[in-house]
């Protein structure tokens, strides 16, 4: 039989969790890096018609020769008569490919860095480091969008194969100085792999680069001054029980952001495309030249080609991604957010024993 006192011993040591109120030094905001890749996977595929246009107008030089811009109707008009529906959705399955990654990488360095200046550095906190976490989060991406991108352009370029065979034969264009045609993102990226390496794959790589960590550190920049302008201004004009939901301001502000980034970033844009999808001949040496050689041949006009498509697809595709993204923290944050206080160290301290009962006594006496 056991003895009595090894038993009470036993049952006497019982865990005293020391509850600490730190803050939680975890930065790593995984929740916002799954949002993000949703909502720009979200806002690509809805808005992909819009970049299509977009890229045709900025590259119609490059394809064509000719230095005479096509207004938006037409660019519109000659994609379906040419392509049909079909035309304006060519090279979307690397262009949400693309999104997916950028967006993670994008809104998930954004807070996280957020998180990590409010917990250790309060002081550094500010647009500008909003700017920096931006344009990071951005060139993290770039490994993956820059390879997507230069596929989905090249494909939104060809359109169908028979207007591609057209475009060829009637510009007199052999597909030594161009490109075969693409029947898919993963053909098209193990042709341009085997004529050109990496190297072909990352064609633009700078220039994107140049433009999109401009670009997506002015609209995070832009979108956080808006969004405290607004919270002030409804402190002071609106009443308190009056609340704008967080989805609402994402679709108006993020709009907005967008769309003043967009515009101000379209001659680095025009650049990237056209770098992007000059083929095997090249016509610009670098980022520099084509820069130089655009604004002698075009001037300023040239270096704002496809601007009105380009603010048309981002002020909705801005909108919606940040509407997607505030709308799953609204919803979907709060399950794993809940206030559970941390566990510094648990400690185990013999309680008191109790006493023997009369009865328990008597049945060790007996």
């Amino acid at each position: 039989m056991a003895s009595p006192a090894t038993a009470s011993e036993a049952g006497a040591l019982s865990p005293s969790p020391e509850l600490s109120s730190r803050p939680s030094h975890g930065f790593f905001m995984w929740r916002e890096f799954a949002w993000g890749a949703a909502a720009g996977g979200f806002g690509e595929g809805m808005m992909h018609p819009i970049d299509t246009m977009k890229t045709r107008m900025q590259s119609q030089t490059l394809i064509t020769g000719s230095q005479s811009q096509k207004s938006v109707f037409r660019v519109i008009w000659s994609i379906w008569v040419a392509d049909g529906l079909k035309g304006f959705y060519r090279g979307i399955t690397p262009g949400v490919t693309g999104s997916l990654a950028t967006g993670a990488t994008y809104f998930g360095v954004i807070e996280s860095t957020k998180k990590w200046l409010e917990e250790v550095h309060p002081s550094l906190g500010g647009h500008w480091a909003h700017f920096v976490a931006g344009a990071l989060g951005d060139t993290l991406g770039s490994f993956v969008y820059v390879p997507c991108e230069v596929l989905k352009q090249r494909m939104q370029v060809q359109g169908t194969r028979k207007s591609w065979n057209s475009v060829m034969v009637r510009e007199n264009v052999s597909q030594r100085q161009m490109y075969c045609y693409y029947s898919g993102m993963f053909q098209a990226g193990r042709s341009i792999f085997q004529a050109h390496g990496l190297k072909g794959l990352y064609a633009g790589y700078w220039s994107t680069l140049a433009r999109d960590v401009p670009f997506a550190g002015l609209m995070v920049t832009f979108y956080e001054a808006l969004k405290d302008l607004t919270n002030s201004g409804n402190h002071a004009w609106l009443p308190h029980e009056f609340e704008t939901s967080s989805s609402s301001e994402g679709l108006f502000l993020g709009g907005l952001a967008g769309g003043l980034a967009a515009y101000i970033t379209t001659p680095l844009d025009v650049i990237k495309t056209r770098l992007q999808v000059q083929g095997p001949t090249k016509r610009y040496n670098g980022w520099y030249d084509a820069m130089r050689r655009t604004w002698a041949a075009e001037g300023i006009r040239g270096l704002f080609r496809g601007s009105v498509p380009r603010i048309t697809w981002y002020v909705p595709a801005s909108a919606l991604t940040f509407m997607a993204v505030e709308f799953l923290r609204d919803h979907f944050n709060g399950g794993f957010t809940a206030d559970v206080p941390e566990v510094a160290s648990i400690t185990l301290e013999p309680s008191p024993s109790p006493s023997p009962s009369p009865s328990s006594a008597v049945q060790e006496v007996a």
